[in-house]
C-alpha cells in the first residue's frame, strides 16, 4: 500500500511508516510542494496511492467529485508528528481493510 501525505504533514512521518506502508512518500519527495489540490489528486489517481491529510479540502473534494482515489481523513487538531505516525501505525489493519475496500473511499481517523 502506498501512502501520500500532503504538504500539511510532516515529511518526517515517512520514514517512521516505511516498514508497514511501503513506497509511500510525501509530496515534498514528488517535487508536488505548493501545487494545487487538484494537481495531487490527479497524481494520487493515476499512481494508486491513498492520500493522507488533515486537510478538509481532500475530504471535500472527495464527496463531491471524484471518490478515486482513496483518502485517509487524518480529523485531529494540530498533532505532534510522533502522534501521527502513531494513529498510522495503530490503525494498520484498518488502513488496509479500507484500501481493499472497493466501496470505501473515505477513512477518517482520529
Amino acid at each position: 500500500m502506498k501512502l501520500l501525505l500532503e504538504e500539511n504533514l510532516s515529511s518526517q512521518i515517512v520514514r517512521k511508516i516505511i516498514d508497514l506502508y511501503p513506497d509511500s512518500a510525501h509530496i515534498k519527495n514528488l517535487a508536488l510542494k505548493n501545487t494545487d489540490d487538484s494537481i495531487v489528486w490527479e497524481y494520487a489517481k493515476t499512481n494508486n496511492f491513498v492520500i493522507v491529510s488533515k486537510d478538509a479540502d481532500f475530504y471535500q473534494r472527495n464527496l463531491l467529485y471524484d471518490q478515486s482515489p482513496k483518502f485517509i481523513y487524518l480529523w485531529i487538531a494540530n498533532s505532534p508528528t510522533v502522534e501521527i505516525v502513531e494513529i498510522l501505525r495503530d490503525n494498520f489493519d484498518t488502513i488496509c481493510q479500507f484500501e481493499s475496500s472497493k466501496s470505501a473511499s473515505i477513512l477518517v481517523l482520529e
